[in-house]
């Protein structure tokens, strides 16, 4: 999944990308509110870290404007310990959720991965699609119960695709999801990888839909 990190604390921001990239994340980073906001508008994301108190534009009028602006992307804000009145103004303007300052970087992840698993519509860490079974937190995948060993990027692949079962999936969603904003848009690192994939999956169980994209059926 690709996560945008808006954070002018650079060592704060630098911690959160290590830690995200280190869990299999794309990952994209603003300083200050308006890089952030112009990111959020232009680029897709699965989620975004956003603090509070940016320079140039806060957090709370980034937010507001992207909501504003119909983009509903799950928003984890970062807020101050004593500013109660942060964390309301944050869950008005649109937040998902939020955490204050200072944190322990599991809860940040543990709150990522609920943000984008009820965006996506599941409920628990697994994800379960015929004889296949992703555990979204641990990185593993079984096949009738049999663990098979995935690359990290055919992970991030299958996962983004076991996210979205029964929806068409273009190489561009995938390419723009799974790679952040330097990445070679004329690369066919996509087709490599769902090659790869189908080598170690149960037949069929990743479709090509000729001339859209790719699909994992539920049923």
């Amino acid at each position: 999944m690709r996560i945008l990190v808006v954070e002018d604390d650079k060592n704060l921001n630098r911690q959160l990308k290590d830690a995200l990239l280190e869990e299999g994340y794309a990952v994209d980073v603003a300083f200050d509110g308006e890089e952030g906001h112009f990111l959020g508008e232009t680029e897709p994301y699965d989620a975004v870290i956003l603090d509070i108190g940016l320079p140039i534009m806060d957090g709370i009028s980034v937010l507001e404007a992207w909501r504003r602006d119909g983009h509903k992307m799950p928003v984890l804000l970062l807020t101050a310990r004593d500013r109660w009145s942060d964390k309301v103004q944050g869950i008005d303007a649109g937040a998902d959720d939020y955490v204050a300052k200072p944190f322990h970087m599991e809860e940040i992840l543990a709150r990522l991965r609920a943000l984008v698993r009820r965006a996506a519509g599941h409920a628990s860490n697994e994800i379960i699609c015929r004889e296949v079974r992703l555990d979204v937190r641990g990185g593993r995948v079984s096949v009738d119960g049999k663990a098979i060993k995935l690359t990290s990027h055919e992970l991030r692949l299958l996962s983004y695709l076991m996210h979205h079962v029964d929806k068409v999936i273009s190489r561009t969603e995938l390419i723009e999801h799974l790679y952040d904003q330097d990445f070679d848009r004329d690369s066919n690192t996509i087709e490599v990888f769902v090659g790869r994939l189908r080598k170690k999956l149960p037949n069929d169980f990743i479709s090509t839909v000729r001339g859209l994209g790719y699909q994992i059926v539920k049923d």
